[in-house]
C-alpha cells in the first residue's frame, strides 16, 4: 500500500513526485518513459533556468532528478491501463485504489495524481514521424522561437492553429496557415489579428500531402481539395496544430471529463470530482498546455493529496489572522 501513486513521466509528474518526497509519502511513480511530448523536440527555449534545452537532455534531467528522491518508487517501463476505487465499508474511512498496468500488475495507494499527458493528433503524412523534432513541431510555446527569421506553415484553422500564429509573429519572416475547410474555424478576434499580419498568407481548402526535408524540413506539400491540384511550400518547420487528445482513458468512469476527455480539476488544488484523485498537467483542462505550467501544477497536486492523507484543508496565507500588535 502507498501513500500515493503518480501516473505518468512527464514535468507534470516529475514535479508532484520530488514534492512529495520531503512530505516523507511512500510513494510510486508508473510511467512508459520519462520527457513527455517534448522528448521530440531539438530545441526547448521557454524551460525556465536553461536558455535552451533538448528534449532529450530534459527528459534525462527530469528522470534524474526524480530518481534522487528516496522515497520514491519508479516502475518503468510501464503503462497504467485502468485505476479503480476499491470498495470500502466504514463510511467514516476515505477508501483506496488500485491501479493496473498493462503488464498485469497491481498497486494500491491511498492517493492518486493523474499526470499521463496527451497525445498530439497526426497529419498521418509521409514525411511527419521522419522529420518530428527537425522541423515537424507540435507546441508553439515551445518551439516558436527555434523558427526566427525562417519560413513556416501551421496547419490548423481552429483556436490551435490560429494561436500557433501568432506565437509565430514575433520569429518567422513567413508564415502559411493551412486548413481544410473553407473558413477559418477559431477565436474571431484571434483571425483577426491574423489576417490582419503581412507575414501570414491563409490558404483554405487544402490538405497536407508531404513533408519534404533532407536532415530537416525543407518544404510541404498539399492538395487542393475542389481541383486536386498538388502544389508546394518552401518552408523551414511544419506546426501541425489539429487538437490533442489526453490520456485520459484510464480513469474514465472514475472521475468527471469534459466534452474534450480532459480531467476536470479545481485549479485552486487539482482536485478531481473523486476525493483521493488530483490530476495535473496536459491532462486536464488546464487552459494552457506548457512545461512550467504542468510542473507547477504537479507540486500543487502532490501539496493537496498530502493534505488530504492528513485531513487538512488548506486555506489561503491571507486568511491568516495578524498578530495582535500596539
Amino acid at each position: 500500500m502507498y501513500d500515493l501513486i503518480i501516473i505518468g513521466g512527464g514535468p507534470a509528474p516529475v514535479g508532484a513526485g520530488v514534492d512529495a518526497a520531503p512530505k516523507k509519502l511512500k510513494t510510486l511513480v508508473i510511467t512508459e518513459s520519462f520527457g513527455g511530448q517534448s522528448i521530440t523536440s531539438d530545441r526547448i527555449g521557454n524551460w525556465i533556468g536553461e536558455k535552451t534545452i533538448s528534449g532529450f537532455d530534459l527528459a534525462k534531467k527530469l528522470e534524474e532528478h526524480l530518481r534522487a528522491q528516496e522515497t520514491v518508487e519508479i516502475k518503468m517501463p510501464e503503462r497504467v491501463s485502468v485505476v479503480r476505487e476499491i470498495p470500502c465499508s466504514d463510511p467514516k474511512r476515505p477508501c483506496d485504489f488500485a491501479v493496473e498496468t498493462d503488464t498485469g500488475n497491481r498497486y494500491q495507494a491511498k492517493t492518486i495524481i493523474v499526470t499521463s499527458g496527451s497525445r498530439r493528433r497526426r497529419l498521418g503524412v509521409p514525411g511527419e514521424s521522419i522529420f518530428e523534432g527537425k522541423g515537424v513541431v507540435f507546441c508553439s510555446t515551445c518551439d516558436a522561437p527555434i523558427f526566427a527569421d525562417k519560413r513556416v506553415a501551421v496547419v490548423g484553422g481552429g483556436n490551435a492553429g490560429l494561436e500557433a500564429v501568432v506565437d509565430l509573429f514575433p520569429y518567422a519572416t513567413e508564415i502559411y496557415l493551412l486548413h481544410r475547410g473553407s473558413e477559418l474555424k477559431g477565436d474571431p478576434v484571434t483571425q483577426e489579428s491574423v489576417y490582419a499580419n503581412s507575414k501570414v498568407t491563409v490558404i483554405l481548402n487544402v490538405e497536407a500531402q508531404e513533408v519534404l526535408g533532407a536532415e530537416f524540413v525543407t518544404g510541404l506539400t498539399y492538395k487542393e481539395i475542389k481541383t486536386g491540384e498538388i502544389k508546394k511550400l518552401d518552408v523551414d518547420g511544419v506546426f501541425v496544430e489539429i487538437g490533442a487528445v489526453p490520456n485520459s482513458e484510464p480513469v474514465k468512469g472514475l472521475v468527471a471529463l469534459n466534452q474534450f476527455g480532459e480531467v476536470v480539476v479545481d485549479h485552486r488544488t487539482s482536485a478531481t470530482s473523486k476525493p483521493g484523485v488530483f490530476a495535473a498537467g496536459d491532462v486536464t483542462d488546464e487552459l494552457y498546455k506548457q512545461n512550467n505550467i504542468s510542473v507547477g501544477d504537479g507540486v500543487t497536486a502532490a501539496l493537496s493529496a498530502y493534505g488530504y492523507l492528513l485531513g487538512i484543508k488548506k486555506q489561503t496565507v491571507a486568511a491568516e489572522k495578524p498578530n495582535d500588535h500596539p
